[in-house]
């Protein structure tokens, strides 16, 4: 139902953008979270917005670096990420929760929290 795309190996200080489009459910309605996870380490939220898009969270380690928005036309969401470091390496993974509004907060961007998962995207940032 949820699907990210557009991972891929990039040097240092690049750029990338993932995308996650929807089936079978409208994401305009819906809270959307980013979430990656590195070799070796547990799921976490980088970026999570609200239903309304009115409460946005970016992890420390990604604020200002990355952006998430939205198309509804398209029903897609997406992850613009500027200035990649090595340390954003992981598979990246969109979600949506199970009829509440989350995003907006570290605890509301907290995996266990999200119910429908994406299948993920490698992100490599390697010189």
């Amino acid at each position: 139902q949820l699907q990210a795309s557009g991972g891929g190996s990039v040097q240092p200080g690049g750029s990338l953008g993932l995308s996650c489009a929807a089936s079978r459910f409208t994401l305009d309605y819906c809270s959307i979270g980013w979430f990656r996870q590195a070799p070796g380490k547990e799921r976490e939220g980088d970026s999570c917005v609200s239903r309304s898009g009115g409460r946005l969270y970016y992890a420390d380690s990604v604020k200002g670096r990355f952006t998430i928005s939205r198309d509804n036309a398209k029903n897609t969401v997406y992850l613009k990420m500027n200035s990649l470091t090595p340390e954003d390496t992981a598979i990246y993974y969109c979600a949506a929760p199970n009829h509440v509004d989350l995003g907006g907060s570290p605890s509301r961007c907290s995996a266990a929290r999200w119910t429908y998962w994406g299948q993920g995207t490698l992100v490599t940032v390697s010189s």
